[in-house]
This record gives C-alpha cells, structure tokens and sequence, in this order.
C-alpha cells in the first residue's frame, strides 16, 4: 500500500537521509566534498532530535522506512502511520517515561532508607526539620523560599544561592511537588526531594529553564519564611 506523499511526521527527513539510509555503509561512507559533510551534519542534526524523542529507537527501521517511501511500498497507508504515530507521541511514549520514573523513584526509596514517599510520588527526605511552630498549612499561607533544581542526571537548571534572589508566593501557587515539599519542614528547614514530572513542570516541560517533557527533578528547598494567612488577616483586622 503506497503512502500518502506529505512528509507530515519529520519534515523533510526522507529527502535528508534517503542517501544514507539508501545503502548500508558500515562506516565507510566517504565524505569527499563539502556537500557531503553538510549532509552528515544534518543526519547527526536528525539522529539527535531522534534520540531525544525515544533513545531505543530502532535506526535501521528508520532508514528502512525512508528506503521504503523511495521504492514506493510501504507497508502502511499515510493515515494508518499518521493514527499510529500520534498515538504513540501521545500515550505510549509518555506511559514508558511514567513507568521509568516510576521504578526511577522506587530505587532511590528503597536504596535509601532516609527516603519517603509522598502519594503523589514525591521522593524526599528532611535534611533540616526547621521551626514545627512556622510550617505553612494551607494554600494561602506566604512562603520565602530559596532553592536548587537539577536534572535527573545532575545537571544544574537553576539556583537561588547563585543568582542571589529569594522566591515569594503564597504557598498555592506553587508547583505541586514543591508545595508537599515545603508543608513538611518549618521555617528554617532543609529538605532534599525527587518530584516527578506530574507534580512538576509536567509534559510541557519548561523552555526558558532547559526542562524538557516529562522531567524528573530534583530540589534542593530551604523554607527561609513563613507568613501564617490567618495572621496576617488578623493584624490586617487590628489596624482598621
């Protein structure tokens, strides 16, 4: 069954890579002119964005298919691989990410048994308890806090320590994860915890951090405030 001719999954990926995929070279591949290393540059430009998308993709089914559109005989329709397609990008690949974080998570509790869990998946443990009279209970309570946040691989995304700066919001408007995260210390506490990707930055991830779809994360709080919203509205009350 023939496909339909609109490259609508990866723009112009068969015309990038049919002369590579369209022989197997094994490594030999030559690059005798300089046209030649600008199209090895743009198939490592494409195997990168692939392996970002799912790191056990198959290469040589990918190349097959490229082969295949240019002997014109796939073996599904344009609109069978589209429905096959977007139902993988938007459930299966996310259900393999939530299963590899999910047992991600489970090993860190039980390699470490300092670790708690959350219901919600937050993997955490207290480095510093913090004042138990000064813990924010309830959405409208004010928080200051500073933090760190890192990949799951270690890499920094962000640093209140470094940038100088004290984060200020009334304790809803938090992330999930860091919300559960700071109800569990008082002020002047320390916690450590493992967020997944539903209590954090989600599917969308965020760009302007570097946090890409589906993240796992790790903070490092210190809760430096605590303004009580029953107090407030008590000495708001007071002055009128």
């Amino acid at each position: 069954m023939n496909m339909d001719r609109r490259l609508w999954i990866f723009p112009a990926l068969a015309l990038l890579l049919a002369g590579a995929c369209s022989k197997k070279t094994g490594g030999s591949l030559k690059l005798a002119k300089d046209t030649d290393s600008v199209a090895y540059v743009i198939g490592m430009n494409v195997g990168l964005n692939l392996q970002r998308m799912d790191s056990t993709i198959n290469v040589e089914a990918v190349c097959e298919g490229i082969r295949d559109v240019f002997r014109e005989k796939t073996r599904l329709s344009g609109e069978e691989a589209r429905t096959f397609y977007l139902g993988y990008v938007n459930y299966m690949l996310p259900e393999k990410a939530r299963e590899y974080e999910e047992r991600f998570l489970e090993d860190i509790a039980k390699s470490n048994r300092s670790y708690a869990r959350t219901g919600s998946g937050v993997t955490y443990t207290v480095t510093a308890v913090g004042d138990q009279e000064r813990i924010p209970a309830t959405d409208r309570d004010s928080v200051a806090l500073r933090c760190v946040i890192r990949t799951a691989d270690g890499r920094q995304l962000y640093s209140s320590y470094e940038r100088g700066d004290t984060l200020r919001d009334a304790l809803g408007s938090l992330r999930r994860g860091v919300r559960e995260s700071v109800k569990l210390i008082g002020r002047g506490g320390r916690i450590e915890a493992w967020i997944p990707a539903a209590a954090a930055y989600g599917a969308e991830g965020d760009k302007t951090l570097g946090i890409g779809p589906n993240a796992t994360l790790f903070y490092e709080i210190e809760l430096v405030g605590v303004d009580k919203y029953a107090e407030w509205s008590r000495r708001n009350k007071l002055r009128r």
